[in-house]
């Protein structure tokens, strides 16, 4: 499961992709306005961007991400077709173009392979601990978990990322609401939860390890 981003005025734009993406167990975010995006790219996987849009362009927000050290993969959507359009795209920082009119398919091909490229993974196999985030499962062993909603989009979360430290506040962003939960005691809530369903011993985890002052990050080589 990978977050993500779409930036698009085209209602019917956003919600064709969405209905792709969430297809692949992707979760997604959608935006219309440009000036609405640069506080979203931080907790998102990959951004879909169109390059014409109210307020700040893809173009701009591209080069406003990259100046500030941020990493993600981004796609331009744009009618735009000429070669020196695409250029200054991949100079900025952009890693991929679809021209407009698109089939969907192709796009979501497109973030597949940018996913990939980024390493997200769809599969997690750690041990015993197996996590599909196409199907929304996680089995243990021959068993398989019973986690809400939230509780697998925050194994998945570290999981696709493992070694990497999240922070509490990070975790909101991601995967709450923050301004509505208030406290960042609620990832501490889930994260215990998490443990007792993966049969984790907290003073020794397998899989989610507490980084003290900071967060928690995954354990592990996945397989």
């Amino acid at each position: 499961m990978a977050r993500i981003l779409i930036v698009d005025d085209d209602v019917a734009i956003q919600e064709i992709l969405e209905a792709y993406l969430t297809g692949e167990g992707h979760s997604v975010i959608k935006v219309g306005h440009g000036d609405a995006v640069l506080p979203l790219l931080a907790g998102a996987d990959l951004a879909i961007l169109d390059w014409m849009l109210p307020g700040l362009s893809g173009l701009e927000i591209a080069r406003e991400a990259r100046s500030r050290g941020l990493e993600l993969p981004m796609l331009m959507l744009s009618a735009r077709s000429e070669e020196d359009d695409k250029l200054r795209g991949l100079d900025i920082g952009i890693d991929d173009y679809v021209v407009k009119p698109f089939s969907p398919r192709e796009v979501l091909a497109r973030v597949r392979a940018l996913l990939r490229r980024a390493g997200v993974r769809h599969e997690v196999h750690v041990g015993a601990l197996r996590l599909n985030a196409r199907s929304r499962q996680v089995t243990l062993g021959q068993d398989v978990l019973e986690l809400s909603r939230l509780e697998f989009d925050l194994l998945a979360t570290l999981a696709q990322h493992p070694g990497l430290v999240w922070t509490r506040e990070r975790l909101l962003e991601r995967l709450w609401d923050s301004a509505l939960v208030g406290s960042s005691r609620v990832i501490d809530v889930h994260i215990t939860s998490l443990r007792k369903k993966l049969g984790e011993d907290s003073d020794c985890p397998r899989y989610i390890e507490t980084v003290r002052g900071v967060g928690y990050r995954f354990k592990g080589d996945p397989e």
